[in-house]
């Protein structure tokens, strides 16, 4: 009897690991990055935000700012949706520049409305952080919420769009 259920347990456990999907990139399977802190491991993080605005001016790509806590309850429930949604890998890996940040930077302009987490700002290859793209919320312009992840996709889609009728 515990043979056979060790079996069939067995059997599960491998079914569910050759099922599970995750976001492989055009260039096949990277190495997980330490930078990507669980956001995204096969995406290409910066590793400071002077490196992530020289790859956006470079590449011309429109660069993701996340800042976020470890062990704050709203970052770990935000990472766990974002990083499972293959829709967001996808269009992140070819369309943008991302990094995820535990602490505040030097540019003022990247907290407009204050320091809070988890906070998700764009900014286009020029260098402007673009403050007219916001999250749902009127006290925290630029907070997102698991709930949020479709206004998160229809924001992304509005950096690029600015991307190419602004530049």
């Amino acid at each position: 009897m515990i043979k056979v259920v060790l079996s069939v347990l067995l059997v599960l456990v491998a079914m569910s690991t050759t099922f599970a999907k995750s976001y492989i990139p055009k260039t096949g399977k990277r190495i997980p990055q330490t930078m990507s802190r669980g956001w995204g491991d096969q995406l290409i993080w910066a590793q400071t935000y002077e490196e992530a605005l020289y790859w956006s001016r470079s590449k011309n790509k429109p660069l993701m700012v996340i800042f976020h806590l470890e062990d704050c309850p709203h970052s770990l429930a935000m990472k766990k949706i974002f990083s499972e949604d293959l829709d967001i890998q996808r269009t992140l890996d070819e369309d943008f520049v991302v990094i995820n940040l535990v602490y505040e930077t030097t540019d003022k302009h990247l907290s407009p409305d204050g320091q809070y987490v988890p906070r998700i700002l764009f900014v286009d290859p020029s260098m402007t952080v673009r403050a007219d793209i916001t999250g749902r919320y009127s006290n925290r312009l630029y907070a997102y919420e698991p709930s949020d992840i479709k206004l998160l996709v229809t924001n992304m889609q509005k950096a690029k769009k600015l991307l190419k009728s602004e530049l």
